[in-house]
């Protein structure tokens, strides 16, 4: 008996598609310049936003808690309505002033590198 050594291959155009997708995944991946820049860009416009809204909400925990002493769903402590109102509203006051702080520092610290990237860029 005479072995039979044939080989069968199907092409698939959609599925080689595929493949090339779960494995352009899982290739090392080096960043370019024009998407350093756009995640330094990126960078800079949400710096301080996590931490403002944090003691932003604080803030208006604190003085909605004073609001419901107020309206008498925990009793009528007006004292307590008056400490919690007036301490979420120092607690909020400083929100923006963070935020301002904080997307300063950072703009000021990723100037050059943004500048020189985008330097670079334009030059080609």
């Amino acid at each position: 008996m005479e072995g039979n050594n044939t080989f069968t291959y199907q092409y698939s155009a959609k599925q080689s598609r595929e493949v090339e997708a779960i494995r352009k995944k899982y290739l090392p991946q080096e960043e370019s310049k024009l998407d350093r820049l756009k995640k330094l860009d990126s960078k800079v416009q949400s710096a301080g936003m996590i931490p403002s809204l944090c003691i932003g909400v604080i803030g208006m925990l604190l003085f909605g808690i004073g609001m419901c002493f107020g309206l008498g769903v925990f009793g009528g402590a007006v004292f307590f309505k008056y400490l919690f109102g007036i301490v979420g509203i120092a607690v909020m006051l400083p929100a923006y002033p963070v935020y301002k702080y904080l997307a300063r520092k950072t703009k000021e610290e990723l100037t050059p590198e943004i500048l020189q990237l985008s330097e670079e860029l334009m030059q080609g």
